[in-house]
């Protein structure tokens, strides 16, 4: 697929079929997140991969519904069909050790130094490169986050190291061809709205 319709292509997915998706499929989205960029190449990032439906269910079961606002029950029945959640995680003290040493010369290993977290936004670059890559494949996926409440029952379901945050959670799998699709053309803002050339 060109690249340029991989862009079009893109979009959340929140309705799966039950249908497997191919092994090697998924391998190839996960090598394809791999080569997302990171700062001083510190790669502070770690992937929990769900396949098996036992370790599914147990994600599922440390995620409780959530009150108000988010997933109606039946969209969030219809994204647990997803054959693959992948839990992105991002790790501050591999930045701030790799940034310690004599080639970066930040030896005091202060947090202060970072304009923004940037353990966070290289694992988000490598979720992106994640649903792009499934688009590739011709499945769907659905980037979302999680509950903060209920990242202690995460942590304890999987043995989540306290060194790695989950930064975001990636369903895969095949769109359910006979959900609703949501029209949100409407809403997106226009590219006058948001580049600004020369000056604010």
């Amino acid at each position: 697929m060109e690249f340029q319709d991989v862009l079009r292509r893109r979009r959340m997915v929140r309705h799966f079929s039950d249908d497997p998706i191919e092994p090697e499929a998924l391998e190839r989205i996960l090598h394809a997140a791999l080569r997302t960029p990171s700062a001083g190449y510190s790669q502070g990032y770690e992937l929990l991969v769900l396949t098996d439906s036992n370790d599914r269910s147990r994600f599922w079961a440390s995620q409780p519904p959530r009150d108000g606002g988010g997933w109606a029950p039946q969209v969030r029945a219809a994204i647990e069909r997803a054959p693959a959640v992948v839990v992105a995680l991002a790790s501050k003290e591999v930045y701030l050790e790799r940034y310690a040493r004599p080639d970066k010369g930040w030896v005091d290993r202060d947090e202060s130094r970072w304009s923004v977290p940037y353990w966070y936004v290289d694992t988000g670059f490598l979720c992106l490169l994640m649903l792009l890559a499934a688009v590739d494949e011709g499945l769907g996926a659905l980037l979302f986050g999680l509950i903060p409440a209920c990242i202690p029952n995460l942590r304890a379901a999987f043995d989540i190291p306290d060194s790695y945050d989950p930064v975001g959670c990636v369903a895969i799998g095949h769109e359910d061809p006979s959900a609703p699709r949501r029209d949100l053309g409407s809403r997106r803002r226009s590219p006058a709205a948001i580049i600004h050339r020369g000056r604010w």
